[in-house]
């Protein structure tokens, strides 16, 4: 009897295997630039790169350490069950156990924690939860990565006591424009940005050695550091919209001596962006933006520039055409002249129809 019995007990453990181990996988979801370890741990990495779940009851507390070279605080903002419930500062050092209050009674409760901070302010290594974890399974969404530089990373948008602190307080990674307006028109998003950055030359630098973003995107670390994992394109955007200019055309911080814009330059390290991304992508629809803080002839000038780069590529029928899209001119209200949270908010706003449109046309 036993014997007769033994094909299928070993049926119901191969479905009970499969099924724990299902259970495992499933029980976080990760967006945005991260470093995947070992038990269910996740180095967020990127700006607004996130790990969430769904938990039972109400208690759950989250584990988090601020990881990089060298040590410093960092932040997270967290949303409970579609509720943005603020910013957690991590101290440098050790990990640390953060509760999250539950104030509301519900039979499943779903959790959002996001890196609040960009890249180059180090990584945020999630290291687990007390939760009694549910299974969570991935809506399928159309997808838009945002290339781009400190407005792209919401740097400096939270403009309270700009005085105080240091670089990374006053980011707000979860009101910057691209998650705004990607989840307002229902998309997945990948932010690749970083402050200071640019296709040619950066805010304050321009020599050989400087890490423009044509030397880092491929880097998963968004740095030039060989010791990191690549990048490994799995996000797969309908959509790429790239943000670069700002930089390029700043004249830094008027003491370093700073070379004329050079438009030839900026052009053609646009054009190798693009084609490395096409590598990559070769079905996205690419759009290159200008930016809301360059104006008067600068603004003339980077106009031409983006309509050159498109020009470039006017015979290639191998891709969607490229298309621009303009920011109107802000008067920017956060720290350091850049958006703040309500500008951040203004740009997403002009944007999201733009982007709504492509989406549901492709």
């Amino acid at each position: 009897m036993f014997i007769k019995k033994l094909p299928l007990l070993i049926l119901l453990l191969m479905i009970s295997a499969v099924s724990n181990a299902q259970s495992k996988t499933n029980t976080f979801l990760y967006a945005g630039r991260v470093e995947k370890l070992q038990d269910n741990k996740v180095i967020l990495i990127g700006t607004a790169s996130s790990v969430s779940f769904n938990f039972t009851g109400n208690e759950c507390s989250i584990t988090l350490q601020s990881v990089d070279a060298y040590q410093h605080h960092d932040y997270v903002s967290i949303v409970l069950d579609g509720k943005y419930l603020g910013k957690i500062r991590i101290e440098k050092g050790t990990a640390q156990t953060f509760p999250i209050k539950i104030a509301t009674p519900k039979k499943e409760h779903h959790i959002e924690v996001y890196k609040n901070t960009e890249a180059h302010t180090g990584g945020i290594l999630f290291a687990g939860t007390t939760a009694k974890l549910t299974s969570i399974s991935a809506k399928k969404k159309k997808k838009i990565e945002f290339i781009g530089d400190s407005i792209t990373c919401a740097a400096a948008s939270d403009s309270v006591d700009c005085d105080k602190g240091e670089y990374m307080d006053h980011h707000n990674s979860y009101y910057a424009y691209g998650p705004v307006l990607a989840r307002e028109i229902d998309a997945d998003y990948l932010v690749s940005s970083v402050s200071g950055i640019g296709m040619y030359r950066n805010w304050n630098d321009e020599g050989k050695d400087v890490a423009i973003m044509p030397d880092v995107y491929q880097n998963l670390y968004l740095t030039k550091d060989e010791s990191k994992p690549k990048y490994d394109f799995a996000f797969e955007p309908k959509i790429i919209s790239i943000a670069l200019g700002t930089n390029d055309f700043s004249n830094g911080d008027g003491k370093k001596e700073r070379l004329p814009f050079n438009p030839e330059k900026y052009v053609s390290n646009y054009i190798n962006f693009i084609k490395m991304l096409y590598e990559h992508n070769p079905k996205a629809q690419i759009v290159i933006t200008n930016s809301p803080m360059v104006n008067g002839k600068n603004a003339v000038v980077f106009e031409d520039c983006l309509n050159k780069v498109k020009e470039a590529f006017s015979s290639d029928k191998s891709h969607m055409p490229i298309l621009i899209f303009k920011f109107k001119p802000m008067t920017a209200k956060g720290c350091l002249g850049h958006p703040d949270v309500a500008d951040q908010k203004v740009m997403a706003d002009q944007y999201a129809p733009f982007l709504k449109k492509l989406l549901n046309e492709k």
